[in-house]
């Protein structure tokens, strides 16, 4: 961790956490609708019990809270040292860092992607980095830091 934040480029999870808060809106429609057809049950049993919605209202406040957290928390920083790679699950225990002067070139595909951090000369060993987890428009400004910080090595 680097004692000057200012320093440091933080890219988070937000590209994922969309499909998190679409689903929580999905599911909180569904809890609506349970409840407003439950009102008709007794004119028709066949409609399902307005405690349904229970269930879709805890997923989706599950899924909020996902979204958030995905926001929240980095997935990538970029600091002078070099650059930090934080995993999904026990972000805290699996952080890697790997440092500007191991890294011998990388590589960004066309359709940004994947993120090739080279670890030789021949390009042999290396490590894949999907881009997803990192907004669309954020993509090549991430992709851009990276590559002038190993030209700049």
């Amino acid at each position: 961790m680097v004692a000057e934040p200012q320093k440091e480029l933080r890219f988070t999870r937000s590209g994922q956490a969309v499909l998190y808060c679409v689903t929580g809106a999905v599911l909180v429609g569904v809890a609506v609708t349970i409840l407003a057809t439950g009102i008709y049950r007794e004119i028709n049993p066949g409609l399902p019990h307005p405690a349904w919605a229970i269930p879709c209202l805890v997923m989706a406040g599950a899924c909020w809270w996902l979204a958030w957290h995905l926001t929240k928390h980095a997935y990538l920083i970029l600091t002078p040292l070099g650059l930090e790679i934080f995993p999904f699950f026990r972000p805290a225990k699996g952080m890697q860092l790997i440092t500007w002067t191991e890294i011998k070139g990388a590589d960004v595909d066309e359709r940004e992607r994947w993120l090739t951090l080279h670890f030789n000369e021949n390009r042999t060993a290396g490590m894949h980095l999907s881009l997803f987890p990192v907004r669309r428009k954020l993509r090549g400004l991430l992709s851009r830091a990276v590559l002038g910080r190993v030209e700049k090595s």
